[in-house]
This record gives C-alpha cells, structure tokens and sequence, in this order.
C-alpha cells in the first residue's frame, strides 16, 4: 500500500549514504549544509523534510533531485548509485524519474497551460497527439480541463501551482519532489494542492514534501526534521 513502511529486504527507492555537503572546506569559512545524512525512502510513501530556513532541506532535496551532488557520501536512486554521474546523465535522469513542484510555480509566461505541461514531454521526445493527450490528461487531473489555454497571468496563483502540478505528473514519474509548493498560496488553496499531492499518493506516487510548515508535513505519512545539516527526528 502507499506509504507503508519499507519491507524487510526491499530495495528503498531513494538510499542515501552518509552524505555531506561541504562549502569551503577545510577554510575558516566552512559550512556544512549536510552533515552526515542518512535516509531512505520506500515506493509509493509520502514523506515530509522539515526544517526552518538553513537547516540543509533545500540542498538535500537538490541533492535528491539530481540538481547538485554532495562532497561526499552515496545516493542511489531506484537501484543506480547517482552520486557519480555526470551532468548529462543527471539531467535524463531528472526529466525521467522527477517532477518538480516549486514554490515560484516556474512557468513560462508566454506559453498557456497546455504548453507549459507538454515541455517535459518535448525533452522527452514524445511527439505530436501523443504528447498532447498526455498533457491534458495531466491538466485534468488538477480539475483545469476548462483553462487549458490561459497563460499564466491569466490565471490565480493556486491555479497556476496546479499547472505546475500537472506538468510535474504529465510524464508520470516515479517521485515527485514539492518544494514549498504552498508557501505562495493562501491556507484555502494550499489546502487544496495538498490534497492533489495527497490523492497522488493514494495512487501510488512517491511524494517528497520539503516544507518549514508543521501543519503542511502533517499531511504526509513520515517527517523527517533536519537541523544545522543534521537528521534529528
């Protein structure tokens, strides 16, 4: 079932090794943003990592999301260690494996909803009708089968995180990674995306929640605390 624990002798999707991430290092000025962290994450769970602004959740998730990599330590991602590899091959890994929820929405502002979900199939090279239906299929399931061709500007910051949501499940990754994705809404519609994230998880998605928000990590089935680059809880 969605987000139950990891069973015994299962390969965690994501395995994290004693990571560090090192700014500076071995000068006056050094800064650990990651200090040690170990974690795994099981198929199908939704786990929440909190933490106030610098305790090291923002660059674990970029660290997860193939973005950055760490100084030190092992990340393996669905059976492959990620840690090494170089940026090319990070990059097919992120468009594959992760869809991205940010907190600024990122969305172009000249393309309509339709257009901004169908980017990551373009870099997929999905072509065509295909390509199309798989976006409004993802736009439909965040309820905007009726704003498909409104720009960003034409529509409110909630229905603009849902666009953002869509295009993060149009490719149907295996993680979706939310960075802060209510930190721009007001609590109704943030309530509302988290619910999208919720029923996302009910069927099967493995969510990753990066939040300083206690009631929003509440949401998900397991929290993990970070403090000052360190797993305390």
């Amino acid at each position: 079932m969605p987000g139950e624990p990891l069973m015994e002798n299962a390969a965690p999707l994501i395995d994290v090794r004693n990571m560090y991430k090192i700014y500076n290092e071995g000068f006056e000025n050094e800064v650990r943003a990651l200090d040690g962290v170990s974690l795994y994450v099981a198929r199908g769970e939704y786990v929440a990592i909190i933490g106030a602004s610098g305790s090291g959740k923002t660059t674990l998730m970029n660290i997860l999301g193939c973005l950055d990599q760490p100084t030190y330590g092992d990340y393996i991602l669905d059976g492959e260690l990620i840690s090494v590899l170089p940026d090319r091959r990070l990059a097919r890994i992120r468009n594959r494996h992760i869809g991205f929820i940010f907190q600024g929405f990122n969305l172009l502002p000249s393309l309509n909803a339709l257009e901004n979900v169908e980017l990551p199939l373009i870099y997929q090279g999905i072509h065509g009708e295909l390509r199309r239906d798989m976006a409004e299929e993802a736009l439909a399931r965040v309820g905007l089968e009726s704003r498909m061709k409104h720009k960003p500007g034409e529509m409110s910051g909630g229905q603009q995180q849902r666009v953002a949501i869509a295009r993060a499940i149009a490719t149907k990754p295996p993680v979706i990674m939310a960075d802060e994705p209510t930190g721009n809404l007001d609590s109704r519609t943030g309530a509302h995306v988290v619910e999208i994230l919720k029923s996302l998880n009910e069927e099967g998605s493995t969510i990753l929640l990066i939040t300083h928000d206690e009631n929003i990590s509440t949401m998900a089935r397991r929290q993990i605390r970070l403090l000052d680059g360190h797993i305390v809880s």
